[in-house]
């Protein structure tokens, strides 16, 4: 039975726990993407990057991507993360992880799912650089 999981993370993100919650029975795959903080941006150091999220909606969203990733890439489960608040570098924002019966569905569905996440999730992201502040255009 196909099963989906999402938070909502206002501290800190553990996506190797986050793993070990996909149901995996019957898969031959699990694919994975984590995005980090990236400590420099067009070389100008990054102190953190802050995130505002619609919260009674971001869960929902989320959600809503899973279940529509389990039916339209055919993939077993589907556990979904994402970081609210100040976040360092190196340090995990989103993870995204499949379990599907075999690889090619659980790579087209992973990378599927990030970029329908930064076009749909309520989320706005302020880069705090060396140089000042910095609200990036877009959702995600």
């Amino acid at each position: 039975m196909p099963s989906v999981r999402v938070l909502v993370e206002p501290e800190q993100l553990e996506p190797d726990s986050l793993r070990q919650e996909l149901e995996t029975e019957g898969c031959g795959s699990v694919v994975s993407f984590v995005g980090l903080t990236r400590g420099e941006d067009d070389g100008i150091a990054v102190e953190r990057l802050e995130f505002d999220a619609w919260e009674e909606k971001l869960p929902d969203v989320l959600n809503n991507l899973a279940e529509q990733a389990i039916i339209q890439f055919g993939v077993k489960s589907v556990v979904m993360a994402h970081r609210t608040g100040s976040v360092g570098p190196s340090e995990p924002i989103v993870c995204i992880h499949t379990a599907s019966p075999h690889r090619a569905e659980g790579f087209e569905a992973c990378s599927w799912l990030i970029d329908e996440l930064k076009r749909q999730a309520p989320l706005w992201k302020k880069e705090v650089r060396a140089d000042g502040e910095i609200w990036k255009a877009g959702l995600g």
